[in-house]
């Protein structure tokens, strides 16, 4: 593993010494199981890189998959998750530090995003909530990794949540952004409280023939005043913002993303290969694979009660922390965290 000396060598002198700023009732060093003498993160600025450097591609399952990978090829395998309307770059600075200690990291394009593609036309452009995870073990599988540390947020969090409670015997560990979301399409058609569904205003946008046609034609604009809405306190520049935009040119982008939402509000179907595995997860199945929840607390979709209402999801070792002033993006938003998110579970 590299030291705090060689990993400021490789970042530059540039790079900021700030603490990991941000959690409300933990230290940067949370309490670890049994004692143990956690490990620390190197330090990075939010911003400080900007590029991954040179992306592979690689056939996995219905996919070519694009993704972008840091750190020794022998190290332990993370796998990085992204969300929507975000891409690889919410990771542009948390895997430098994850490579910095040694982990393999791995950092894949979402089918409909970047340069991940089909590898046929007649493939349904699918996006319920198994087919994602499914891609991941796809992907897991042609890079022969057998177990990884998954951690993600909003899309990244379902899938990693998934996999860590169908295959848990293929995940390590996990670290998920805003607790436990698997779907529970049922469950879905409860009514939410006026100011959490005015959050999802663009869920029902879509659900309609013009919001397919506003994503189309608007979908930088729609993605900006998403960030702005979903991050309040993140003053991104139009640099970070136009590197992740790029990802919304895939050609499959509008039709994955729009399946993608109404598959959840029922107004979509699914594949009926898949029913079996969504049988499962709409059972709410446990996951007992050790765990960090991650709450931004300026995020609009960190539940109100902190972790209360799905505590009992996770049955292994287990943390919760809220992020002081961090909103959705929380990989971006505040590297170091996420990194020492990543680092702690592992030592579960």
């Amino acid at each position: 593993m590299i030291n705090r000396r060689a990993f400021a060598k490789i970042v530059g002198t540039g790079a900021a010494t700030a603490s990991l700023a941000g959690l409300s009732s933990a230290s940067a060093s949370a309490a670890m199981p049994g004692g143990r003498k956690p490990v620390v993160a190197p330090t990075v600025k939010p911003g400080t890189h900007t590029s991954f450097g040179s992306l592979k591609q690689i056939n996995a399952g219905v996919l070519n998959i694009g993704y972008a990978e840091a750190g020794p090829a022998n190290g332990p395998a993370v796998i990085l998750l992204h969300g929507w309307p975000y891409d690889i770059h919410s990771y542009v600075d948390v895997a430098p530090l994850l490579a910095a200690e040694g982990y393999r990291v791995i950092v894949p394009y979402l089918r409909g995003h970047g340069t991940t593609r089909f590898l046929s036309e007649r493939t349904p452009r699918n996006a319920q909530q198994s087919v994602v995870a499914l891609d991941i073990i796809a992907l897991m599988d042609a890079l022969k990794i057998e177990k990884a540390v998954l951690a993600g947020y909003d899309w990244g969090s379902r899938t990693a949540d998934i996999i860590a409670a169908l295959w848990p015997e293929r995940c390590k560990a996990l670290v998920s952004v805003t607790g436990y979301l698997i779907t529970n399409r049922e469950k879905q058609k409860t009514p939410l409280p006026p100011q959490q569904e005015w959050a999802w205003w663009y869920q029902y946008y879509f659900a309609t023939d013009r919001g397919v046609e506003g994503l189309k034609e608007n979908r930088h604009d729609l993605a900006k005043l998403v960030w702005t809405f979903n991050s309040p306190t993140w003053r991104f520049d139009d640099a970070t913002f136009e590197r992740t935009a790029a990802a919304f040119e895939n050609p499959d982008y509008v039709s994955i993303v729009i399946h993608n939402y109404r598959w959840r509000l029922g107004l979509a179907k699914g594949d009926p290969r898949y029913d079996r595995l969504e049988g499962r997860l709409a059972k709410g199945p446990v996951i007992a694979v050790p765990t960090i929840i991650l709450d931004g607390e300026k995020d609009p979709f960190t539940p109100a009660r902190g972790d209360a209402d799905y505590r009992a999801k996770f049955s292994g070792e287990y943390a919760h922390r809220t992020l002081n002033g961090i909103g959705h993006n929380v990989p971006q938003e505040a590297p170091e965290a996420f990194a020492q998110a990543v680092i702690d579970v592992d030592g579960f």
